[in-house]
């Protein structure tokens, strides 16, 4: 059973190498039993967000999510290795499982092509897909006793969230998709295009606006979320720095020049995030 388990780990912690740079960059500040947990956590993540982005027809990826619930709801009896890693993850860790289905709720409406009025509506799609991670990731930490530590793991998921919308615009155009709310569209007279070469089209200097305004929400977001930070032992919180670091000098990257969003995806290079991690490591050592 060990070597199963064992198995089971070293799948998700491959994947989590391969698939979320960023993201292990933060998690390797981890003592090996908790690194190992959040990988499986991201393994399965990683699993939901393929269905909405894979291939298949609409119906087939309903499905896809619909049988992946199922499994979620009885997966103490699952033999699929990512599943094995994370039950006996929650069994270990308080982990809320429930934050996985939140999780496919936002993938289904990425699915069915959901768009977003207003950035309260964006909001709550962005707890789905990234606030139900922070949540995730928690249960993994473990925090002191705080009422408010789940709402600020949640708002830290939603500042990623919305620094990888930044990032991805031109992207997820490109593919069918619209996250920027239709009311900030309308503010900054903004109407999405690209050129003929694949870059957003930004004739008066709109969407440069739109860009740093919403830079500037993210970051009242991050403020929000970063309070969980104290509330952390000191590798669980040089980790969620990291993590949030990394973001957070892309959000600034992004604001400083919102052209680069354009014609590219932006990105740090791992000398820079590793060096995000070393500060974030040492800051919590002082």
């Amino acid at each position: 059973m060990t070597s199963t388990l064992d198995d089971a780990y070293g799948l998700c912690e491959s994947i989590t190498k391969e698939q979320a740079r960023n993201f292990y960059y933060g998690i390797r500040l981890l003592p090996a039993e908790k690194r190992g947990v959040l990988c499986a956590v991201y393994a399965l993540a990683r699993r939901i967000d393929d269905i909405g982005d894979g291939d298949l027809p609409q119906q087939e990826k309903v499905s896809a999510l619909a049988q992946l619930r199922a499994s979620l709801a009885d997966i103490g009896s699952s033999s699929d290795p990512v599943l094995v890693a994370v039950a006996d993850s929650a069994r270990r860790f308080p982990i809320p499982l429930g934050a996985f289905d939140e999780l496919v709720d936002g993938v289904e409406m990425d699915i069915t092509g959901r768009t977003y009025d207003t950035f309260e509506d964006l909001a709550l799609y962005c707890r789905c897909v990234a606030g139900s991670v922070g949540r995730l990731c928690l249960g993994v930490f473990g925090s002191r006793q705080h009422p408010q530590s789940a709402q600020y793991a949640d708002a830290l998921g939603i500042a990623l969230q919305q620094t990888n919308i930044l990032r991805d615009i031109r992207e997820d155009f490109g593919n069918g998709r619209v996250y920027l709310p239709q009311a900030d569209l309308d503010r900054f007279g903004v109407e999405l295009a690209l050129d003929e070469h694949g870059a957003l089209v930004d004739k008066d200097g709109g969407l440069a606006a739109l860009i740093e305004s919403s830079s500037a929400r993210a970051r009242e977001w991050y403020a929000d979320g970063l309070r969980l930070v104290p509330l952390l032992d000191r590798r669980s919180a040089a980790c969620c720095t990291a993590m949030s670091g990394i973001y957070r000098r892309l959000l600034d990257r992004i604001a400083a020049q919102p052209s680069a969003v354009y014609d590219r995806r932006l990105s740090l290079s791992g000398w820079q995030k590793a060096g995000v991690a070393v500060r974030a490591l040492a800051g919590m050592a002082a």
